[in-house]
């Protein structure tokens, strides 16, 4: 289990690292915009990614 959670903090890291790296002053742009939204905006934002995180678990396994 513990090795399981690992590798998915490891691939969550990657795929976070990923837009910073490649394309730094679009991610600027992106977290600038983000900074803009309404604390409501930014949690609905955050339960729709754990409700797709969620389908996605159910879905794989």
């Amino acid at each position: 289990m513990s090795q399981t959670l690992l590798l998915a903090l490891g691939l969550m890291l990657i795929l976070e690292g990923l837009m910073p790296m490649v394309s730094p002053l679009r991610w600027r742009r992106l977290f600038e915009q983000l900074l803009q939204l309404q604390d409501g905006q930014i949690r609905f934002f955050g339960l729709v990614m754990v409700i797709a995180g969620l389908m996605l678990l159910w879905w794989v396994s």
